[in-house]
């Protein structure tokens, strides 16, 4: 089973550049959870953050009392063994077969012989896909094959908690729709602790069973996801709907002249009703339960009092019998 990573009072900042304050959440062992905002925002710099690549100024990371963040280096490299991280690009070397790619990770760092390493590397190259491929260059594939190798490496280490940067870049909407059944799957057969940082509303919206959003060197918001996506927070509604009018701007957040002129011209049309909230995706048929989509189906009912009424409605139907079963 994943492993709970618990965030504490994040600040980071290079140089004079606050990149974002005051962070603080919990990715719950075992569930999916998403990541969002605009670019330049600072999601890959959070990631790397967790994993003890850069250093914040202020807080905490907690993993298994590790502090990712303030412990020494020799925990913190022990604690990294837990990860497995997923690139923008695969971040595969170019001069190495895809089956060399993917078992460098264990020649690297374990002391498995050959033919250990060649059947844990056949083994997660038959989960993402790619049997048949695994002589090829990662020059000779597609950029939705190079992913899913990226994604096989990260997994040979049998890692607890797995973080996936904009692991949607550059592919077209087939591709990433089946990439998000890929995750789901993964979820379901590894239990693993998973965070993908994104600004693809297609994963956002069928993937995660929480959710968060970065925006102005804040977090937003982070927790179920029916709370994001039934959100009437100006940022929130205007990146959800992809829409120009709103606080999002083409660098950074727009001014305060900016919005007030927006608001006068009255360009933003009024919502009527709930959002809808589309079903999250379910394992493909033969893989397990999602032992995370129970847990979680648990811990949200928990805190039902403390939701918004939207978010409490679409939860209470996602979880209804008429909705298809106990949807997570």
């Amino acid at each position: 089973m994943g492993i709970e990573v618990v965030v504490e009072g994040l600040t980071k900042s290079f140089g004079k550049q606050n990149i974002w304050q005051d962070v603080s959440l919990t990715l719950p062992a075992g569930e999916v959870s998403v990541m969002l905002g605009p670019s330049g925002t600072g999601k890959t710099v959070f990631l790397k953050s967790i994993i003890g690549l850069l250093k914040p100024e202020q807080g905490r990371v907690l993993i298994n009392g590790v502090d990712m963040v303030n412990s020494s280096e020799r925990d913190i490299m022990e604690t990294r063994k837990l990860f497995g991280l997923m690139f923008q690009d695969g971040a595969l070397f170019g001069s190495m077969s895809l089956f060399d790619n993917i078992a460098f990770p264990l020649r690297e760092h374990t002391r498995k012989k050959e033919s250990e390493i060649r059947r844990i590397v056949m083994e997660r190259i038959d989960i993402v896909g790619l049997l048949g491929s695994e002589g090829k260059l990662p020059g000779e594939i597609s950029g939705g094959m190079r992913k899913r190798a990226g994604l096989a490496r990260a997994l040979v280490l049998d890692p607890q908690i797995i973080l996936c940067d904009e692991p949607d870049s550059g592919l077209d909407p087939v591709r990433t729709a089946y990439l998000s059944q890929l995750l789901i799957d993964l979820n379901a057969q590894i239990d693993a602790t998973m965070l993908i940082v994104t600004h693809n509303l297609d994963i956002a919206a069928t993937v995660p069973d929480n959710m968060g959003m970065l925006f102005c060197r804040n977090l937003v918001t982070f927790g179920p996801r029916e709370v994001l996506l039934t959100s009437d927070t100006p940022v929130v509604s205007q990146f959800l709907a992809g829409r120009r009018e709103g606080p999002i701007g083409m660098s950074e957040e727009k001014d305060a002249a900016t919005l007030a002129a927006e608001q006068l011209a009255d360009t933003v049309p009024p919502r009527t009703g709930p959002r809808t909230v589309v079903p999250q995706l379910e394992p493909s048929p033969g893989m397990p339960v999602r032992q995370g989509a129970l847990r979680r189906r648990e811990r949200v009912m928990a805190m039902m009092g403390q939701l918004p009424e939207a978010a409490r409605t679409a939860i209470l139907d996602s979880y209804a019998p008429a909705a298809g079963g106990a949807r997570t």
